[in-house]
């Protein structure tokens, strides 16, 4: 990172006042899955407070649609499990970590159901199991069809509204942690902002970052709106490691009209059939892998824009016709309200389709149990990196892995809860005012996605990615020594922050992995196999090895 990146210990400054404290055991930051599950874990051990930046249904994982992958069926098997979410990773995976989740799957199913999670079921009452991208067998458990999200983030709310040791506090805005600098750095808890509220200090025995993505650092993107990366930006400002941020999963297939978001169109819908087809009607995966339409989800995004080039067209096209209108509707039921609301019946049109930036694979560091590099600070979810995924993560991971490392997290952070409580102690930010110009946040917001969706997207080369690196440190230089009052300037310092991160790292990473393909450098070289880990106030990574089954998973610092 260039020194603009690292001028201050907080590179959110807001205005001199004293703030008003709060203090409980546990801070979880966010209300994902992880989020959820790791605050249920932790009030079995002492009071916990979830910094909702918005409301339950802002998040990530009210919105998906797939699934949550897990092993069932008799003719499936956990290395089976394993083995796929390897191939996918290609090459970066920690296979014990890959382990570790596989196993606990379907013990986290059990406890779901007996939560009164409502899953799908065949006509036998049994688990209806669907197929998607790299999985060798049908392990995909869904609900309502294509809301499995919705109805995790429904029973899991439940389960915290229940529990009187969790208090939720919605439209919780967190600006950075508060940690105690020195040889072994603490995360005390963290600044926070309520619109009605103002500023406050949340003291916290432990911490639990569970904020998810940052998909909004990209034009085109699956992403509801507060997906900013807020989590990553103050983890990274507090000292916390980071690693493989130049791996973003980029969805191939969601709904392509003009105007409208980009919403995304399930893999489950080719797990049940649906194909790929280009504006002449050829059927064109054929070309790219053996699996076809079923290929990892890297194969399958960069299929699309290799046919959208070779056909000059702006997208490319989901073929659901030999599904029926009645049938599709019956097993997709949001998806073909979806697509009725632009006269599109998936039963007789084609589907316009077009890749977008989905889910960010890299995050911060974390071991075995969600542990980070900063005494109190935990991670779990998309805002971490645990080593699961890899290079590309397996579809219908990434909901599994929340609630494996979100029930780990809340578990083991009880390891701190015997201690003296943080604070009071006076927060006082006193920033001098900037005498630089001031840049209009909205281009500034808007230029800084358009250039990640061009040049830090699914094609990446190695000497337009060092002009984007330079493009953000004079973006960072007018804005992030600016004084803001409201959560639009504090977002766009984050989306600064991350933006800056991805690239670097994409910059650094001079091969093709993953979801990471560089034209300059088209094959995975051997010296890029291990996990770049990056810090504040440090130029380059640390490389730290992939893994394998004979090494230990003792927890690490």
């Amino acid at each position: 990172m260039h020194a603009v990146f690292d001028q201050r210990r907080y590179l959110i400054p807001f205005r001199a006042t004293l703030l008003p404290q709060i203090f409980t055991d546990v801070l979880v930051i966010g209300a994902g899955v992880a989020g959820m599950r790791a605050a249920l874990a932790a009030a079995e051990h002492g009071d916990v407070i979830i910094a909702l930046k918005g409301e339950i249904k802002d998040s990530n994982t009210y919105w998906a649609q797939g699934g949550i992958a897990t092993v069932l069926a008799d003719d499936d098997s956990l290395d089976s499990h394993i083995q796929d979410t390897l191939t996918a990773g290609a090459g970066l995976c920690d296979e014990p970590i890959v382990r570790q989740v596989v196993e606990a799957a379907p013990s986290m199913m059990r406890e779901l159901i007996d939560w009164g999670m409502r899953l799908d079921r065949d006509a036998g009452n049994a688990l209806d199991l669907g197929r998607e991208g790299g999985h060798s067998r049908n392990r995909i458990v869904h609900a309502h069809g294509d809301a499995t999200g919705r109805e995790l983030s429904v029973t899991l709310e439940r389960q915290c509204r229940r529990h009187d040791r969790v208090r939720m506090f919605s439209d919780c805005f967190v600006l950075d942690l508060i940690t105690l600098d020195g040889a072994s750095p603490r995360c005390l808890g963290a600044i926070t902002h309520h619109p009605k509220y103002g500023l406050q200090v949340i003291w916290a025995k432990a911490t639990i970052l569970a904020s998810g993505g940052c998909g909004q650092v990209y034009r085109e993107s699956t992403n509801p709106p507060l997906a900013t990366g807020d989590g990553l930006a103050i983890a990274y400002r507090a000292g916390a490691e980071l690693a493989d941020m130049a791996f973003m999963q980029f969805h191939p297939t969601t709904l392509y009209v003009a105007g409208a978001s980009r919403s995304l169109i399930s893999e489950a819908v080719r797990g049940e059939g649906a194909f790929l087809v280009d504006r002449n009607g050829y059927r064109f995966m054929q070309d790219h892998h053996e699996q076809w339409e079923l290929a990892p989800r890297d194969v399958v995004a960069r299929a699309i824009l290799t046919q959208m080039a070779r056909t000059n067209y702006s997208h490319v096209f989901l073929d659901c016709r030999q599904m029926g209108s009645e049938r599709f509707a019956q097993r997709f039921p949001g998806i073909f309200e979806l697509l009725r609301k632009f006269d599109i019946d998936p039963g007789r049109d084609l589907i316009p389709i077009h890749p977008s930036a989905h889910y960010m694979i890299g995050g911060v560091l974390t071991d075995r149990f969600g542990r980070t590099n900063i005494t109190g600070l935990y991670a779990c979810g998309e805002a971490a990196c645990t080593g699961l995924h890899g290079a590309n993560r397996l579809a219908s991971n990434s909901l599994l892995e929340g609630l494996v490392f979100g029930r780990l997290a809340g578990q083991v952070c009880c390891e701190l809860l015997d201690g003296q409580p943080p604070g009071p102690a006076k927060i006082i930010s006193d920033v001098r005012e900037s005498g630089r110009a001031e840049l209009d946040l909205s281009d500034v917001r808007s230029s800084l996605r358009s250039v990640m969706w061009r040049e830090v997207g699914i094609q990446r080369d190695g000497r337009h990615l060092e002009e984007v690196a330079e493009m953000f440190d004079f973006w960072a230089s007018y804005t992030l020594d600016k004084i803001f009052d409201e959560r639009r300037g504090w977002e766009v310092q984050n989306l600064l922050l991350v933006g800056a991160l991805m690239t670097r790292a994409a910059s650094w990473r001079a091969e093709s992995r993953g979801t990471h393909f560089r034209m300059d450098v088209q094959q995975p070289q051997d010296q890029f196999r291990g996990h770049d880990v990056w810090v504040r106030g440090q130029a380059q990574p640390r490389i730290t090895p992939v893994r394998s089954p004979a090494e230990s998973t003792a927890p690490t610092r």
